[in-house]
């Protein structure tokens, strides 16, 4: 009989699948094509339609088999923060997020395991950015995974050490990273061009993910474009045109940024990602706060140089294959990202070194490896 492990594919068909459903599609696919001799992958999902069982299944070809509860996910969701179901019985079980059937089972028992993923810290640290109920949520699974996770997966040590400062998990905590999603190559130049045309984009640009959230370093990044002496490039915004009331046309404007200079959009998928990023002079990673740097990981497979603040997940995943730009305190990160952008662009050698050493750090990161490293934690568990 094969050993089983079952994983929590729920997200993957939620009404907006978000980063968390391509990081769970992508390890789920990497953890079927490496199951080790005489394993088998088997999912988890909530009560959904047809046509997500089914889209689950084409999904993933090589799924053992679909556990599919009866409760919707809000109400598992709910059902799970509580404790108030056992399903889907016990058995290896990971989870690439909290959402997680997190109950006291016996340790000892070879087979009995069950394993989550934090990707953030942001009820603690941000929870302005999260809805309340979302906070409550994900404060109480934490709890619950300091009683009854056998381990506890996180994408850097960065964010290790900041769950560490929360809540004291021992020897629990592994650090497995991600990689670039999952279709995400660097395509034909032709291609990449008649992209951007396609979306109106201009010849020459920089890009930069993420929304107007404070913490995100849009605003900052608008500042420092708006500086006399920095190049007079476009910017794309991987992201939203508004968050709250603020809007990336009042806020360019307001940075001395003309706002046709800046263009948003969110990539339908990763081919069209792949096209835009391919095409920009450089990626603009201006967080103040990130929980891993997938997306600096993205930009650097592509051959883009990146420049990153120096929050400690994007110096830990960069590993000075890009400029990092000290966030510091009491002002000067506009002026020090003023400066770091304008290297860049006039700069061709640096732009050169950056694309270079960024490929070459890209390569330090793919799903088989992270795949490979979460059978071998359910195995020494």
């Amino acid at each position: 009989m094969p050993t089983t492990l079952r994983v929590i594919v729920d997200q993957v068909v939620a009404p907006v699948p978000g980063p968390l459903g391509r990081y769970a599609e992508a390890l789920t696919q990497a953890l079927i094509a490496t199951a080790p001799r005489g394993c088998v992958v088997e999912g988890i999902v909530s009560s959904s339609l047809p046509s997500d069982y089914e889209r689950i299944e084409a999904t993933f070809p090589g799924l053992a088999g679909l556990y599919k509860s009866s409760l919707a996910r809000r109400e598992l969701a709910a059902a799970w923060q509580f404790g108030l179901t056992t399903s889907p019985g016990g058995g290896m079980i990971h989870a690439p997020s909290l959402f997680a059937p997190l109950r006291r089972h016996d340790r000892t028992t070879p087979g009995e395991q069950i394993v989550v993923t934090i990707h953030d810290m942001l009820a603690w640290t941000h929870p302005d950015s999260l809805t309340s109920t979302t906070v409550a949520w994900q404060k109480a699974m934490l709890k619950r995974a300091r009683r009854h996770a056998d381990a506890v997966v996180v994408p850097t040590h960065a964010l290790a050490e900041r769950l560490a400062s929360i809540v004291d998990l021992g020897d629990r905590v592994r650090v497995i990273g991600t990689a670039p999603r999952l279709g995400l190559q660097r395509p034909a130049e032709a291609l990449a061009r008649a992209t951007t045309i396609e979306l109106g984009l201009p010849d020459d640009y920089l890009v930069v993910e993420g929304s107007l959230e404070p913490r995100k370093g849009l605003g900052d990044l608008l500042a420092a474009l708006g500086r006399p002496g920095v190049p007079d490039l476009p910017l794309v915004v991987l992201g939203p045109e508004s968050w709250g009331e603020l809007h990336l046309a009042t806020v360019a404007e307001e940075a001395g940024v003309a706002p046709e200079r800046v263009h948003a959009f969110e990539p339908r998928d990763a081919m069209q990602l792949a096209s835009v990023l391919s095409g920009a002079r450089m990626f603009v990673a201006p967080s103040h706060d990130e929980g891993d740097g997938t997306s600096i990981i993205e930009a650097m497979s592509l051959g883009v140089p990146v420049v990153h603040s120096d929050t400690p997940a994007y110096v830990e995943v960069a590993a000075d294959a890009g400029i990092s730009v000290p966030v510091g305190v009491g002002g000067g990160y506009v002026e020090r990202l003023a400066a770091a952008v304008t290297a860049v662009v006039e700069q061709r050698d640096v732009a050169e070194r950056l694309a270079i050493a960024g490929s070459d750090r890209a390569r330090a990161f793919s799903w088989r490896d992270s795949a490979e490293r979460v059978w071998q934690l359910h195995a020494d568990l």
